[in-house]
């Protein structure tokens, strides 16, 4: 199936000894420095740098009769003794590497790391070689659709060390299915066909697949999701839906997960409308959603043990027109809030509101709960926290250390966070200005340029979904953390042509799987 593309992406355990077989044609090395490499290799740099100095400190194709196909790519990846430097060196050279390696004409490269530095934060230093050559190699799934299954550049990927390499497809995997939610155009991952994906990415697997797409359900159990879809139920192709996919494992659940995913597959802004060119990119909106199900397809491949995982996909549009939702409307969601719309343009917030509230309820009954939303929520993130995803957790979240467990895993798989603790004045931004509501949903300006524009959202959150019942002095504490990936969902922050990054999903994994 063109979602997947199994034979392409996943990583082959290579030995000193293989690496002359097929079907590999070439050596991809990375590292700072190649003086590890066997005397073979050696002899063939130096004699390369006879014609081009440069070889050694900048990417090339080497002709070594020693390596398979009597190709040696050099990756160079710069100084790794920095007190900046992190295993993403490894990631981004590799990841730079994909077009050349191409263009030499190999379809099996072996993939090796060389030069790692001692200590645990760089011993996904191979991973990341691999996981950097499939984010390169990635092409979206409407050009795999449209040109075939063999668009991509290469057949096979060997990796030259001890890796596991059953974790690395799995997660890898859940990368790919992100990045085709995320990075897939408004027409071809419009809510139905989103939900159409997931069906077809989990069928056959240990998660369970729900779709809720009944207007008078969505209406009853998701009114403020509803709202901002009401323009789109007009539309059948555009109408909203809620995928919910569930994973429970054999034997005793230890711990609960819970996660909410904002799929706005095209943000218009709504009644109050994207203008000057900023719509373009925004079928990227739907980013966290991705993020939440290749997370689950990475559960649906490794099965842990003693984890349940249980995630709700809000899949929407917010067309306009005459039955659009409006500014000042006053709606009471699915925990009986109600909620006054201070901006229609703030809507990935509200069609997570009420699949977090029903979570909530469920995560009460479950055994050792955490509950989660991902979303690319406010460009407020973006500008404050550049490329790496902004942590907004509540106080249960910081006791139990489970903030402390994302951004450890983020540091050490290379998906990096940053934390933004949420504040007194977080919830008083938020706090009703009559008793005609309970919770503002935003302010009527842009969030980049509104103070603490990013952690703010969270309190509607938490106050929209019931959750400031169960804080840290409640009867029942729920941590909880919401998870903005608005600067980390695409490469170099361009929404329009940007490819996905798959973030939270290397984080999510180190820290759960």
């Amino acid at each position: 199936m063109a979602w997947l593309h199994a034979k392409e992406v996943q990583p082959q355990q290579v030995s000193w000894d293989s690496i002359s077989a097929q079907p590999w044609d070439a050596l991809v090395v990375v590292g700072p420095n190649f003086e590890q490499l066997p005397e073979a290799y050696q002899v063939a740099i130096e004699h390369a740098k006879k014609a081009d100095q440069a070889v050694g400190e900048q990417l090339a194709v080497v002709l070594c009769e020693a390596a398979p196909g009597g190709r040696l790519v050099l990756a160079p990846t710069g100084a790794l003794n920095r007190d900046y430097d992190d295993v993403r060196r490894f990631y981004d050279a590799a990841r730079g590497a994909v077009a050349r390696i191409a263009a030499s004409g190999a379809k099996a490269p072996v993939l090796l790391a060389t030069g790692v530095p001692a200590g645990e934060e760089w011993q996904m230093a191979l991973a990341h070689c691999y996981l950097g050559v499939a984010q390169g190699a990635y092409e979206p799934l409407e050009a795999r659709e449209f040109h075939g299954d063999d668009l991509e550049p290469f057949t096979a990927l060997g990796v030259l060390g001890e890796v596991d390499t059953q974790w690395l497809y799995a997660v890898e995997s859940g990368r790919r299915v992100a990045r085709d939610i995320c990075g897939t155009e408004p027409e071809r991952m419009a809510p139905p066909r989103a939900a159409e994906y997931c069906q077809q990415a989990f069928a056959g697997t240990s998660v369970q697949v729900q779709v809720f797409d009944d207007r008078m359900q969505l209406e009853h159990e998701y009114p403020l999701l509803s709202a901002v879809g009401r323009a789109s139920f007009e539309v059948e192709r555009q109408r909203p839906c809620v995928v919910r996919l569930e994973y429970t494992p054999e034997g005793e659940v230890e711990q609960t997960l819970f996660l909410v995913g904002k799929g706005i597959t095209y943000d218009t802004g709504g009644a109050d409308l994207k203008t000057g060119g900023h719509m373009a990119g925004m079928s990227r909106d739907k980013g966290g959603a991705a993020g939440v199900a290749g997370f689950m397809r990475a559960v649906a491949a490794l099965k842990p043990k003693g984890v349940k995982v249980v995630a709700e996909l809000a899949f929407v549009r917010n067309n306009i027109g005459n039955n659009a939702f409006v500014s000042d409307e006053i709606i009471q969601g699915r925990s009986g809030v109600r909620v006054r719309i201070g901006n229609t343009d703030a809507e990935g917030r509200l069609v997570m509101a009420d699949p977090l509230a029903k979570l909530k309820d469920e995560a009460l009954k479950a055994v050792n709960p955490s509950l989660y939303t991902v979303a690319t929520l406010t460009g407020h993130a973006a500008l404050a926290k550049g490329p790496y995803t902004a942590l907004v957790p509540n106080k249960p979240a910081m006791q139990k250390g489970i903030v402390a467990r994302l951004l450890e895993a983020g540091e050490r798989y290379g998906d990096p966070a940053e934390l933004s603790p949420s504040r007194r004045e977080d919830f008083d931004f938020v706090r009703p200005h009559t008793k005609a509501d309970d919770v503002l949903s935003s302010n009527n300006g842009p969030s980049a340029t509104t103070p603490r524009g990013h952690q703010f959202p969270m309190a509607f959150l938490v106050i929209a979904a019931g959750l400031d019942q169960h804080g840290a002095n409640g009867e029942t504490a729920l941590p909880y953390t919401h998870i903005d990936i608005a600067g980390s969902g695409v490469e170099g922050g361009n929404w329009q042509h940007g490819k996905p990054t798959a973030t939270p999903v290397l984080a999510l994994a180190g820290a759960f799987l």
